[in-house]
């Protein structure tokens, strides 16, 4: 009989493989899990776009081959792009008790043509894969899904090509209850100089004071109406680990926080978080030929990565044994 584990449990088992900053600890086999899949997708694979169609499909089957070895079935959700055909790939993990009530982590898998993607975006792949690894035999009340989107950047973005908007689209059509989405967006470029953060130019005037100046944190980002999916995602992620997070909800005025695949579940109504290393206001490769492996900082990565299975957990509602 499978073991069922209560948040507790899961914080206490991250915990152990070392989440904590303080001491310093890090999970050495987590941050080199971390960069064997930024390698394989950033350094051999290399820019994914449509450009490039091989290039999709190696990714699409590496990814799919990542869910398949944890156990997982993959269903591919395809459409039409400029004649050719894309895929969006899903994995759930159906809830035992609340099966309707859906939450989503999502990330990317493109990139511009001008960059290998590094950061951009495949940190949040390697995250998504290795946080469905973490939980991978636990059993939550609701429905849990991860999901790689094709077709976020340029010249698809706000546009009905984009992979989530097809995919948040659907999900809207078929009425589903998605209560939470948390979209994983370059996570993995951390600084601790000072000044090496930016503040976004359309909130400086009155919210510098608030902002931190070193960039070694990951933020949750959400419109207003996600606030308390924010709160809820940032309690479950202190849960698991000391690494910062700054939390935040603004109004969609804010043209910076609809950079990414959560502005395609807030035009179907969803609440949804960006979840982010803050990208150009951090890292000076942004869609650049220099966004490659060796930038990102994977201990850093691997705490971070620690902290946003505990808040997927805390909203997925992992079940305790009485």
């Amino acid at each position: 009989m499978r073991t069922i584990r209560g948040p507790h449990t899961i914080r206490s088992d991250l915990r152990q493989k070392g989440s904590s900053v303080n001491s310093g600890d890090v999970e050495p086999d987590l941050s080199d899990r971390l960069y064997t899949h930024v390698d394989r997708l950033a350094g051999l694979i290399g820019p994914r776009h449509l450009g490039k169609p091989n290039s999709l499909d190696v990714t699409t089957t590496y990814i799919e081959r990542a869910f398949v070895d944890l156990g997982d079935s993959v269903v591919r959700q395809t459409y039409e792009v400029d004649d050719a055909q894309v895929a969006n790939l899903v994995v759930e993990r159906r809830g035992t008790r609340r099966a309707d009530e859906i939450v989503v982590l999502g990330a990317h898998y493109d990139s511009v043509p001008t960059t290998p993607g590094a950061d951009d975006n495949a940190s949040a792949v390697a995250m998504l894969i290795e946080v469905a690894r973490m939980l991978q035999g636990v059993a939550f009340q609701r429905t849990l899904r991860f999901v790689a989107f094709a077709c976020e950047e340029s010249p698809h973005f706000r546009t009905e090509s984009m992979g989530s908007q097809v995919y948040a689209r659907r999900c809207r059509i078929r009425g589903e209850r998605i209560i939470g989405m948390i979209c994983l967006e370059m996570v993995g470029y951390y600084r601790t100089e000072p000044n090496s953060q930016q503040i976004p130019p359309s909130i400086h005037r009155c919210l510098r004071w608030a902002l931190p100046s070193r960039g070694d944190f990951l933020a949750a980002v959400g419109n207003l109406r996600s606030w308390r999916l924010g709160w809820a995602f940032r309690r479950g992620f202190k849960r698991a680990t000391r690494f910062g997070l700054y939390s935040i909800s603004l109004p969609e005025a804010v043209w910076e926080i609809r950079m990414s695949d959560n502005s395609s579940f807030w035009d179907q109504g969803y609440p949804a978080l960006m979840v982010t290393d803050t990208s150009f206001l951090r890292n000076p490769h942004y869609h650049m030929a220099t966004d490659t492996p060796d930038t990102l900082d994977y201990p850093r990565m691997a705490q971070a990565t620690i902290g946003v299975a505990g808040g997927a957990a805390r909203l997925a509602k992992a079940q305790t044994r009485r």
